[in-house]
């Protein structure tokens, strides 16, 4: 599977140019997506949250439907999760099986969210909720879909990186985006900024983003295993710049770090060259967990893993959107 890196101009709202000769696609794109929006999706008989977000790329989706899935279990409720399974071979409507299943079959997210609770792949959002009903499930978590008019969402939340925002505000292909903004906050009950605000999010969209959170994130507690010693990070992330920068923040010592592609498989040659560069450099390997489930398993053993964990600005605030999402106030 190829895939692109995004160009510059998407992140730049001075961009003009190359926006304008993009906008009669960029109407087709928003007419479609607006379109879609109107067809009306299966009702579910237990209640459906969903964290989509408005650009393409990683947002933190996955960071936050895992913490919200662990309130559910905390609650003693019986939550699935219901994900494309983006990047895997599988094209039926399957339940993750994390001893049977490798990334290539069901994608990354999908092994790492399957460590917590059950966990359903496909492109047909209702079937898979069907099959989540059907095993059990008690309410239903979506990472991603947002835009996909399937399934009834009794609450949408928007995830939004403070990183880069909303980039240069346009549709695709001129800009990052996959629908009007402002289409979007009418259609959601919820939105979470990740991280520090260096777009102005919150300033240009603070008064139409539907019931604003704030969150940050923080390395997982295994950081600690790394202080003393020489690193070489590896990530195939949307972002892998926030992985190294939150190694920096918790004063690891990155002798070396290489980026790859979102959702990147690894080659044989890409694992000998970073075993190379640690050896060389007397220094030991660390990735994300999600990069780990793509690695075969004598690699893994070889490689220090650090996660990261959502840290609400207000601790109050996800309990309370959980209750709503639970009593059915959302709508």
């Amino acid at each position: 599977m190829v895939r692109l890196r995004a160009p510059a101009f998407w992140s730049q709202p001075s961009a003009k140019i190359r926006p304008l000769l993009l906008s009669p696609f960029s109407a087709i794109v928003a007419a479609i997506t607006a379109r879609k929006q109107r067809q009306m999706g299966w009702a579910a008989p237990v209640p459906v949250l969903c964290c989509g977000n408005i650009s393409v790329g990683g947002t933190g989706k996955t960071t936050v439907v895992l913490d919200l899935a662990e309130r559910l279990l905390q609650r003693g409720k019986n939550p699935h999760i219901l994900t494309r399974g983006y990047g895997g071979r599988l094209r039926t409507t399957t339940r993750v099986n994390p001893a049977q299943h490798t990334a290539q079959d069901v994608g990354d997210e999908p092994l790492l969210l399957a460590q917590l609770c059950p966990v359903w792949v496909g492109a047909d959002r209702a079937e898979s909720a069907r099959m989540a009903v059907a095993a059990g499930a008690d309410c239903l978590l979506m990472d991603d879909g947002f835009q996909n008019p399937s399934l009834h969402k009794n609450l949408s939340l928007l995830v939004v990186d403070g990183g880069v925002g909303l980039g240069n505000g346009h549709v695709l292909p001129a800009g990052p985006l996959r629908e009007h903004p402002f289409r979007a906050f009418a259609r959601a009950q919820a939105t979470v900024l990740i991280g520090p605000d260096k777009t102005g999010f919150q300033e240009r969209f603070g008064k139409v983003a539907p019931h604003l959170m704030r969150a940050g994130l923080r390395q997982s507690d295994t950081v600690s295993a790394l202080q003393g010693l020489r690193c070489v990070a590896f990530a195939g992330l949307g972002r892998p710049e926030k992985f190294f920068e939150g190694l920096k923040n918790c004063n690891v010592a990155l002798a070396q770090t290489v980026a790859f592609p979102d959702h990147y498989f690894y080659k044989q040659q890409d694992l000998a060259r970073l075993a190379d560069m640690a050896v060389s450099l007397q220094a030991r390997l660390v990735t994300t967990p999600k990069d780990a489930v793509r690695l075969p398993e004598y690699f893994r053993h070889k490689v220090i893993t650090v996660g990261v964990e959502l840290v609400w600005q207000n601790p109050a605030a996800p309990e309370i959107l959980l209750d709503q999402f639970l009593n059915g106030a959302a709508g």
